[in-house]
């Protein structure tokens, strides 16, 4: 019997961080990245919660967390969790910038079930939440996902991770469904449904 879901949230970067912000728009409007991320992480809490996913928050501070106390955080939570009987997955919350467009996962090297969780993002992403903007894919090895050690939380934390660049806060067609309510609540529902996909395939779970 498969055992139930603990899902932990990760929202990247804090309200001190330098450079994790979008332009100031000639609108006067900017964007901080460590907000959105915590927009986002909270909807999603909520939204797990409600369909009866356990799920915790890795950041609830609003100051930066080092990667290196995440990964310590998030092992210790996912060893307290095995010991309970669960299975753990790890979902990292950014908005990405450099002047592109579009959406990502990354997952760590090598096939695992954060593959599989990437995939259903990409799916998602594609035919309903995001499908006006591009998909940023490397698909060399059969797959959607960008594969990457150089993200210490995703090849270092005891668990399936994934880390998600929802659009880029620096390209304003971006930015504008980023700061908006609309477009905060579809990529939170987007990531619930990933996950509760996830669940049905992997942890039972049968709403």
């Amino acid at each position: 019997m498969s055992k139930p879901l603990y899902v932990i949230l990760d929202n990247g970067h804090g309200q001190e961080t330098p450079g994790k912000r979008s332009p100031v728009w000639p609108d006067g409007t900017q964007l901080f990245e460590y907000e959105f991320n915590r927009a986002i992480v909270n909807r999603v809490a909520l939204g797990l919660t409600k369909a009866g996913i356990k799920v915790t928050r890795l950041v609830p501070e609003l100051h930066d967390v080092s990667i290196t106390e995440r990964i310590i955080r998030a092992n210790n939570i996912i060893t307290a969790a095995n010991r309970d009987g669960f299975q753990c997955l790890l979902v990292s919350v950014h908005a990405n910038a450099g002047g592109g467009t579009g959406f990502e996962v990354l997952t760590s090297v090598g096939k695992t079930r954060s593959d599989e969780l990437a995939e259903i993002f990409y799916q998602l992403a594609e035919t309903v939440y995001l499908k006006n903007f591009p998909m940023r894919r490397d698909v060399l090895d059969g797959d959607s996902d960008k594969e990457t050690n150089s993200v210490s939380i995703l090849p270092k934390t005891n668990c399936p991770a994934v880390l998600t660049e929802n659009l880029f806060m620096d390209t304003r067609k971006d930015c504008q469904l980023l700061m908006s309510d609309f477009g905060r609540d579809m990529i939170a529902e987007m990531h619930v449904k990933a996950i509760e996909e996830y669940a049905r395939r992997y942890a039972g779970f049968n709403q």
